[in-house]
């Protein structure tokens, strides 16, 4: 990546259509860089429809990543959810590459009151099999476990740090705004972001830094964890000092906005960012 690139997760809402290719198109209206395609109830994109997002992202000077499906559970007690939850992880990819994406987002597991280095091996051994598929294919996306918002799921930022250590051709997503929410009301300062990129650049190499995908939003939180993703200028969330660390650190990748109003806050962020 030549540099941190921001943008929606999703087609911006002030689109003239709700498609993948009037997405594109707008987000380089708006002078934003990337999109996240948004698979999350399901891949319902054809092959062909793919190819077609593939070639508009390519005109446009956009670059793609795909969220997953929501309904992924490695841990899951019934063998067959896991199995369901590999295949929705492949379709993902598969669709996801076709439409030119780098890599694929999503939420990997619930404890279900198991020891979290049971889980942990539970998801390794099966993005090894994923990755073995996705590999035997030839389809090189990166597949992202996602760092999420509530202490009973799978994610946190050791987890995701270490499963990415674990299986190659897996890379973290890291969702700040989930951190801050999933610990309560914790890394919001500056100095937590940034151990944050040291803990990524030290288990996983500078490159790792090279090639991100971040997610922030502002975000409603509890005891539990999160409640909702808000607008930044509602929520606590400290994204100046997020910017500040991103800029120091001299990442590259992606910066997908999640808040409700997703394009204003995207480009928010992204004018904040190059008036540094």
């Amino acid at each position: 990546m030549e540099r941190l690139y921001f943008g929606t997760a999703g087609v911006p809402l002030s689109s003239p259509e709700q498609s993948s290719a009037a997405g594109i198109a707008r987000v380089r209206e708006l002078g934003l860089g990337c999109m996240e395609l948004e698979f999350v109830n399901g891949v319902r994109m054809s092959e062909k429809t793919a190819v077609l997002v593939a070639g508009k992202a390519k005109e446009a000077g956009v670059r793609l990543s795909a969220h997953g499906p929501y309904w992924i559970n490695l841990n899951s007690k019934e063998p067959d959810k896991v199995t369901a939850s590999r295949v929705r992880i492949l379709q993902a990819a598969r669709i996801a590459s076709l439409c030119g994406a780098g890599s694929v987002v999503f939420h990997a597991a619930f404890y279900h009151d198991d020891p979290a280095e049971k889980v942990l091996a539970r998801v390794v051994e099966n993005l090894r099999l994923v990755r073995e598929e996705l590999d035997s294919a030839n389809i090189s996306v990166t597949l992202r476990p996602e760092t999420t918002g509530k202490p009973s799921q799978f994610g946190s930022l050791e987890e995701v740090i270490e499963v990415s250590r674990l299986v190659p051709g897996v890379l973290p997503c890291i969702d700040f705004s989930h951190l801050h929410a999933r610990s309560a009301g914790s890394f919001n300062t500056y100095e937590e972001f940034c151990a944050v990129l040291q803990q990524m650049e030290k288990s996983l190499g500078r490159e790792a830094l090279e090639d991100v995908h971040f997610h922030v939003s502002g975000i409603a939180y509890g005891p539990k964890g999160e409640k909702k993703h808000m607008i930044l200028a509602e929520a606590d969330f400290d994204y100046r000092a997020l910017l500040q660390a991103f800029k120091d650190f001299g990442v590259r990748g992606l910066a997908i906005c999640e808040s409700p109003n997703v394009e204003t806050d995207a480009l928010i962020l992204q004018q904040y960012y190059d008036s540094l």
